[in-house]
């Protein structure tokens, strides 16, 4: 029986608020590891009417003028006029920043392994992870960013609907905006685009039929794949009709809120913890890097199809309290021997993920916006998304077939 059902996902431009609030934060962090690359990081920005909240604690040994960057980073996003509706000369700044509690300290610098005398003779079992929980790693062969097409369209709407505001294209659209893409599958194929929503903050003096005909024009048109518009999807562009009050005066933004956006667009689960603002140490990001890492090298390898792997951890442990391949019966080997595969050729350890992805230097502002996965378009390309163990997983399955 034929299997057919929908599958949406969403993504924002860099002036959402959310993204604001994001962007932010990992500049923050950005700014510390540039100057401190052993420094604690976990930073919580607020954006509202007049007003940024960056709160969180950092234990370092430099000085960041939090209130300049943030001022700096609203204004090179583009929010530069009040009738914008957020403004970073005038804007207030309030921070609100403590020292990483001493109790997680202790559990990051010694883990637990350290502590019973079990370290490994190269030290990489000295960093504890930074919090307990599950991260979600992902692959797939739908595109050419190794994401689901539902996502990965998404994202490309969104980042071509910020370039025509930027470079005058469409000089009269503002900073905010959001797209969203629906596909229709078959059998697990992609057969044709159902319906895309663009919504983009504009000029108030702009009629909405010019700007459904301009974004159709220069932002839908030059992005959809031909051969899954032979039907023609369902366009909605500014569905309200108006789009004129935006950013953070319209929506109070968050950093962390965006989580799904971040990663696979929904089309698998997420581990729950967001991104942005937060040090290597915790595994939060750095696992979930990693994990992605992983499921990217064994799609590229041919092992499978898509790849999900889940990993655990234990706040102030190491190693994993557990790791799991999950290939949707894509795998040309079990799941259970991918599993052991992926074990032998990645390191799980925190200490090892920041070593093997590089992890200690500021990275991080530029994937805040348009997810952190997929980033094909950054240059350089984060060291996650490289598929330089495609050939050693490769050869390793050939021995376990």
């Amino acid at each position: 029986m034929e299997k057919v059902f929908l599958v949406s996902s969403e993504s924002v431009t860099e002036g959402h608020p959310d993204k604001l609030a994001d962007q932010i934060s990992d500049g923050v962090l950005d700014a510390i590891l540039k100057d401190d690359p052993m420094g604690r990081v976990a930073c919580e920005t607020l954006v509202t009417t007049g007003l940024v909240v960056v709160a969180g604690e950092i234990t370092t040994s430099c000085y960041v003028d939090i209130p300049r960057l943030a001022r700096s980073i609203v204004k090179e996003i583009g929010y530069t006029r009040a009738k914008y509706g957020f403004d970073g000369d005038t804007c207030a700044v309030v921070t609100a920043i403590d020292e990483q509690s001493t109790d997680i300290k202790q559990g990051v610098d010694s883990s637990l392994e350290q502590r019973e005398g079990e370290m490994s003779e190269e030290d990489i079992d000295k960093i504890g992870a930074g919090d307990q929980g599950m991260m979600v790693g992902y692959a797939c062969d739908e595109t050419e960013e190794f994401l689901p097409l539902p996502i990965a369209l998404s994202h490309r709407l969104a980042r071509r609907l910020s370039q025509v505001r930027k470079d005058k294209t469409l000089a009269y659209l503002r900073p905010d905006g959001k797209t969203q893409v629906t596909i229709e599958y078959r059998n697990g194929k992609a057969v044709r685009i159902d319906t895309v929503v663009v919504s983009a903050q504009h000029h108030p003096a702009v009629e909405i039929g010019q700007i459904r005909a301009d974004i159709i024009r220069e932002v839908i048109g030059p992005v959809l794949p031909s051969h899954l518009t032979e039907t023609e999807p369902r366009i909605l562009v500014n569905p309200t009709g108006r789009f004129v009050m935006g950013g953070p005066m319209a929506d109070t933004g968050l950093t962390g809120r965006k989580i799904i956006i971040d990663t696979y667009g929904g089309v698998v689960p997420h581990g729950g913890g967001a991104f942005s603002g937060k040090d290597p140490t915790k595994v939060d990001r750095s696992a979930a890097y990693m994990t992605r890492y992983a499921a990217k090298n064994v799609v590229a390898a041919g092992l499978a199809s898509e790849c999900r792997i889940q990993v655990a951890y234990a706040i102030g442990v190491a190693s994993p309290v557990s790791l799991m391949v999950e290939t949707n019966g894509s795998g040309i080997i079990p799941d259970t021997c991918l599993t052991e595969l992926v074990r032998e050729h990645f390191d799980f350890r925190p200490a090892a993920i920041i070593r093997d992805l590089d992890l200690r230097k500021p990275q991080f502002r530029r994937l805040a916006a348009y997810g952190h996965m997929g980033r094909i378009d950054l240059d350089p390309v984060p060291a996650w998304e490289r598929i330089d163990r495609a050939e050693t997983l490769r050869k390793a399955a050939e021995q376990k077939r």
